[in-house]
């Protein structure tokens, strides 16, 4: 790594810690990482995880041998919480990745070429912004039949053309720079433009865009599963287990509190760190 890049990814750790709500949203973000990665290895009853009841224990109250107590099955919510994080991080992050990708795709090749091909991926891009995005994951979701990979397709489809707008306003602002000029010039090809010269620098505000799309990308998978329509059960997933113990508040709060906490820390979590990356990785907002 050079000197000059090294300084700059020093400047910017430096700029990022004076916030220390982007500090708290870093720690919120590892911490989620690291349960969903080693947590469901660690739970104190793996068999509820995997769909075992014990109906003698139903709706302990919290306590230290249960500590986010028991649901209607006996089963302990601790453990369905923490096995859950490792579910609703892996489809938030592929929701983000795959509509993140394939928005990049559209919108560079909208941006680079114009025309009359720009014009018809463009409206495409609008017909889609004008359906709701929820309304149109749940249709999918339900269309294809529940499970986790179902589900990513299903909020990716609807997620792409935010990528695809940003994508193509940069491409068209890069393709008139002097090193694009320079490049063409000397006879590079489409798409070693658009991947070595134009795509590297724009990736800022990609990045910006899908860490600020987590926490909804997760918060949109919760909402599939609440409805029934997501993560097939007895996959433990946060959405599915709020939908079931809604059905027993106020007496029984515990089985949803804590599902939804997850939920809430995750969505609170990935925007501070979004609104953190943001202020170092664009230019504009620092001004």
């Amino acid at each position: 790594m050079s000197g000059a890049r090294w300084l700059n990814l020093r400047r910017g750790f430096y700029r990022f810690r004076r916030s220390w709500l982007s500090m708290v949203g870093l720690v919120i973000v590892a911490a989620l990482v690291l349960v969903a990665l080693v947590g469901p290895a660690l739970v104190p009853h793996p068999e509820h995880v995997a769909g075992g009841i014990n109906t003698t224990a139903r709706f302990l109250t919290p306590s230290a041998s249960a500590w986010f107590g028991t649901n209607e099955l006996g089963q302990d919510v601790f453990s369905l919480t923490i096995a859950g994080s490792r579910v609703s991080l892996l489809a938030g992050i592929s929701v983000v990745v795959l509509a993140a990708g394939f928005g990049t795709l559209v919108g560079a090749v909208a941006g680079y070429y114009g025309g009359w091909l720009d014009e018809a991926l463009m409206r495409f891009t609008d017909l889609m912004l004008t359906l709701p995005s929820l309304i149109l994951a749940m249709a999918v979701a339900a269309a294809m039949g529940p499970g986790l990979g179902n589900t990513v397709f299903a909020i990716a489809l609807s997620w792409w053309p935010g990528f695809a707008r940003l994508v193509r306003g940069e491409v068209m602002a890069k393709k008139a720079d002097t090193f694009v000029i320079a490049a063409r010039a000397l006879g590079a090809g489409t798409p070693r433009i658009l991947g070595r010269h134009i795509l590297p620098n724009i990736a800022s505000p990609i990045i910006i865009k899908m860490s600020l799309d987590m926490g909804f990308a997760i918060l949109t998978v919760a909402s599939l599963g609440f409805v029934g329509i997501g993560v097939k059960p007895p996959t433990p997933e946060w959405g599915s287990l709020l939908s079931t113990a809604r059905g027993y508040l106020p007496d029984y709060w515990w089985t949803a509190i804590f599902p939804g906490s997850a939920i809430f820390l995750a969505v609170f979590g990935f925007n501070l760190l979004g609104d953190g990356l943001r202020d170092v990785l664009d230019p504009r907002a620092r001004r």
